[in-house]
């Protein structure tokens, strides 16, 4: 059940992703907080579903802090950096708003109660768990296993095209040397995150079971996220008018 809150993450993808012209914006544009300029490259390795390109961002989103925009490896204290700005970045706040509020219509998380303290200690809780995940995803484990835990948005993909590479930067990533390589710091990143929140959710949710269902919805919050990113700059240029912020 608890995968309905993928859906509510879903639709303003689709939603964005119909709306946006599929052009890459002109290198002249690169005042634009949110949907820069981009440089077209070849991809580190042919099997990743766009063979041929990845656009790399030159100025750094808040929503989406870890869209690439150099193919330079990061270095340990960048990834802890990336860390950090994704656990407060516009990204996991909404995420967190929204989860929270399926939760509490669905009474999920039942031992915080209702009303807006109920809300408030379900919110709070998601803001940890994304936290967590990105701590041991992004900063530890991505260290450990030198891979990069950042986002190389596709150049111009049709909505296929982006749906099918969403869903296998889930489980395939880069490497610090630019290979493609199996995302074991994305897999096993939100696990240890949802093993750490066994320490403060309430106690009937702490059971595996419950564990792997949180598990199974973060990758679907992934996979979700990862459709978005792939429509960002193209969304902000020409749905969120960055230039009026």
């Amino acid at each position: 059940m608890r995968l309905i809150s993928i859906v509510c993450f879903l639709l303003p993808a689709f939603v964005g992703a119909s709306a946006v012209s599929q052009r890459v914006p002109d290198d002249r544009e690169s005042t634009l907080p949110d949907a820069p300029s981009a440089q077209i490259y070849p991809t580190a390795s042919s099997h990743q579903p766009q063979a041929q390109f990845i656009i790399l961002l030159k100025r750094r989103s808040y929503c989406f802090p870890d869209l690439a925009t150099t193919t330079a490896p990061l270095s340990a204290g960048q990834k802890f950096t990336l860390f950090l700005n994704d656990s407060i970045s516009g990204q996991a706040i909404a995420v967190s708003a929204v989860s929270a509020g399926v939760e509490q219509g669905f009474n999920w998380l039942a031992g915080y109660g209702q009303g807006a303290k109920g809300y408030g200690k379900r919110f709070g809780a998601s803001m940890a768990r994304s936290a967590s995940d990105s701590f041991f995803g992004t900063f530890l484990f991505a260290t450990m296993l030198r891979q990069d835990p950042r986002f190389f948005v596709p150049r111009s993909p049709t909505f296929w095209q982006a749906t099918k590479y969403s869903l296998l930067r889930v489980v395939i990533t880069r490497s610090d040397s630019g290979a493609a390589t199996v995302n074991s710091s994305g897999l096993l990143g939100p696990l240890a995150g949802e093993g750490l929140a066994n320490l403060y959710l309430p106690i009937e949710d702490r059971t595996v079971g419950n564990t792997f269902v949180r598990y199974a919805t973060d990758l679907g919050w992934h996979a979700a996220e990862n459709l978005l990113r792939s429509y960002w700059p193209g969304i902000t240029e020409h749905v969120l008018h960055p230039q009026r912020w």
